[in-house]
């Protein structure tokens, strides 16, 4: 039921929905051409944070953020300071531009992130001047209850496997971003994909 794609029709009501509440949104067809599209909308030289997310990662767009030179990388700078340290967490609360995934989207244009630590939650709730997360369709849901469903029965599942492969522990459903509307409608940007992209 969760990993299923979207129709056309879908995509687009899910999109009209997402500009009325301030949400910029596309779809494209493939991860490249998403990448593409990411790369597009983001400035040479911006600073970039890329958040932890199997769809950057997928697509390619983990490392031409990150090891390509074009962009100022937060995660470049983060290597090099003390982890969980005061300054860590401000730079990664605030960088020019986040980018990312979510774990759902609703019909009604709603979005909604799960999070073990909340790391990614403040720069997307607040603190990025933009954000763009790339959207696989299959997490287009009818409703919040649905989308309620589609994080615990459906990703949490896959990500705490994934947690455990690369952490050595699991995750957990922590923290819980909803995103009903967006008062600067050129700060939050979906990019669909019409692939099955990440949880």
């Amino acid at each position: 039921m969760f990993d299923q794609l979207k129709d056309v029709q879908t995509v687009e009501k899910t999109i009209a929905a997402l500009k009325s509440n301030g949400i910029n949104a596309y779809s494209v067809e493939t991860g490249e051409e998403a990448k593409q599209k990411v790369l597009e909308l983001i400035p040479k030289g911006a600073e970039v944070m890329t958040m932890t997310s199997v769809t950057l990662e997928t697509i390619g767009l983990r490392q031409e953020l990150n090891e390509s030179e074009k962009f100022d990388s937060v995660r470049k700078k983060l290597k090099s300071m003390e982890p969980h340290s005061a300054e860590m967490q401000k730079i990664g609360a605030a960088p020019e531009w986040a980018v990312g995934s979510v774990h759902a989207v609703t019909e009604n244009g709603e979005v909604l992130v799960a999070s073990n630590t909340g790391s990614q939650l403040a720069a997307y709730a607040y603190g990025a001047q933009h954000v763009i997360w790339i959207v696989g369709t299959q997490k287009i849901v009818k409703n919040r209850d649905e989308a309620l469903k589609r994080i615990y029965e459906y990703a949490f599942p896959l990500e705490n496997i994934r947690a455990q492969k690369a952490y050595g522990k699991g995750s957990n459903v922590s923290k819980l971003l909803m995103i009903n509307e967006e008062v600067n409608p050129r700060r939050l940007t979906i990019v669909f994909v019409n692939e099955k992209l990440g949880f």
